[in-house]
């Protein structure tokens, strides 16, 4: 499969919808919300295509020090095909481009596909968040990538 990855627009809003409801059911972002956040200060969103298709995407938000993984998705017949590490190296490209210092993220304990993703890109737990996953108050754990 041949993937490419660009800059996120309105125009893939009803993509992005979309994907945000197979992949995350009643806790996917609003409309109004996945338009206000790829275009958010200090976000930064890429999008993954393949054959003319979006099959993935995710985003960053920088602080002037630190970097955070907002999302990373990707459509479920494209998983397990290496697109969400293309993406998630994407990120830390654009961290380590920002001068980042390190970049942190929030992921479901009960994700195990993208647990061992991060694992893999050498982020390391630091945390637990009780009930962070609403509605369902499923737990989060924190993770931590040294940039310097």
């Amino acid at each position: 499969m041949s993937v490419t990855l660009r800059g996120l627009t309105d125009d893939d809003l009803d993509d992005l919808v979309a994907m945000e409801q197979e992949l995350f059911g009643p806790g996917a972002w609003s409309r109004q919300s996945l338009a206000e956040e790829i275009v958010g200060p200090g976000r930064w969103y890429v999008g993954a295509e393949s054959e003319g298709a979006l099959i993935g995407y995710a985003g960053l938000w920088f602080d002037g020090d630190d970097a955070q993984v907002m999302t990373v998705g990707t459509r479920p017949e494209a998983q397990g095909r290496g697109v969400g590490r293309l993406l998630l190296d994407a990120l830390l490209d654009r961290a380590r481009e920002l001068r980042a210092g390190a970049m942190f993220l929030e992921v479901r304990v009960d994700n195990d596909p993208a647990l061992a993703l991060y694992r893999r890109a050498g982020f390391e737990q630091i945390g637990l968040r009780k009930r962070y996953y609403q509605p369902e108050n499923v737990d989060a754990w924190t993770m931590r990538k040294d940039l310097t």
